[in-house]
């Protein structure tokens, strides 16, 4: 597939922009352990079926996935000395099958997302049971190209009741030599069934050098040139998510988490036209990042509140506690019914305003 045949794509709802599609990321920073125990299993031929790969947004989970599908694509036996003797899981990108991966023209990889909505201009909120059923026919064939048949789920917090179902009845009895990798931020959201035959292999948050090294990748790999001090800066409050620190780096000093935490730091005044700034930006198409991140300084914010301020007593630590169910039970009903953000937003910050009110 050209460059031209890639522009007139619909976005990718498993990309950041505009960092490289996990797909086409070779190199994998701070996960040695968890590859390892990828590699092992397979050359051992003790390689389970399914596998939720777990671990906070943004830290390699999807990479991972991708490179282990690649590997198992170029290498499908592992009694092959190349696998026998591999210390990670890389290969080398003019391989026939890893060329084709990149393509996506692979026959017996199949990939499970958001799919794009021509009629709304949006990206589906979930990933729905008729794009499970699609899948269906690659393991209900023989593999294809002689291997293995392999879907990888990104990311199965995206999959609603009746879509797990129907992925549930495939881990279920899968045909042989099937591999499932399912990239999960809240494994413990997903299905009990499904958890339950799937081993879970849980990534933790990049630490400071793997970050620097990661976000450095891809800011390199897009074309972005930043200054070693503002990643530095990104990466100190990114929480070890590469894609927060670029998220961050791009977005600026107009970032939606710097507004929010100017918003909070000013509490109980309220700079109203902060909020409307925010609301815009939580509310534009494709802002799930931006959404993402004005929820963690609302909760990062509260946390300090309650598990760190020692100046606060228990009377002063009720209103924030009420706050933080007030904040869960909003964001939950917001996501079920799909309401305005922007006045999702002129909500949290009344409420959040009352309560550091009643606490002083």
């Amino acid at each position: 597939m050209g460059v031209s045949d890639w522009e007139d794509l619909p976005p990718e709802s498993d990309r950041f922009e505009p960092a490289p599609h996990p797909r086409d990321t070779t190199v994998l920073f701070g996960h040695d352990k968890a590859e390892r125990e990828l590699l092992d299993a397979f050359r051992n031929g003790r390689l389970p079926q399914a596998w939720i790969i777990g671990g906070p947004e943004g830290i390699g989970k999807a990479t991972l996935a991708w490179r282990m599908a690649r590997f198992i694509a170029a290498n499908p036996d592992p009694r092959l000395p190349a696998v026998q003797r591999a210390e990670n899981l890389a290969v080398d990108p003019n391989n026939p099958a890893a060329r084709r991966i990149a393509a996506m023209s692979f026959g017996d990889l199949a990939l499970l997302r958001r799919e794009w909505n021509e009629k709304t201009r949006k990206h589906w909120t979930r990933i729905t049971v008729d794009d499970v059923r699609a899948v269906l026919h690659l393991f209900e064939q023989s593999a294809g190209e002689g291997g293995w048949r392999m879907a990888i789920v990104d990311s199965a917090d995206d999959l609603n009741v009746h879509s797990a179902n129907a992925l549930l009845k495939l881990i279920e009895e899968p045909p042989p030599r099937s591999l499932f990798l399912l990239v999960a931020h809240h494994p413990g959201r997903i299905l009990p069934t499904i958890r339950s035959r799937c081993r879970l292999l849980t990534l933790q948050r990049l630490d400071e050098p793997a970050l620097r090294s990661a976000a450095r990748a891809a800011l390199d790999a897009a074309g972005e040139k930043t200054a070693e001090a503002d990643l530095a800066r990104a990466c100190a409050r990114a929480e070890g998510s590469a894609r927060e620190a670029l998220r961050l780096i791009l977005a600026g000093e107009g970032a939606v988490d710097g507004l929010t935490r100017k918003i909070l730091a000013r509490l109980p005044n309220v700079d109203w036209l902060l909020v409307q700034r925010i609301g815009e930006a939580i509310s534009a198409r494709e802002a799930a990042s931006e959404f993402d991140a004005f929820l963690r300084a609302l909760y990062g914010w509260l946390s300090d509140k309650l598990h760190r301020d020692k100046g606060l007593g228990p009377r002063a630590l009720a209103p924030y506690a009420d706050a933080w169910e007030f904040l869960e039970r909003e964001a939950r009903e917001l996501e079920i019914y799909n309401l305005d953000k922007r006045a999702f937003a002129v909500v949290v910050f009344s409420r959040l305003a009352e309560a550091a009110r009643a606490a002083a």
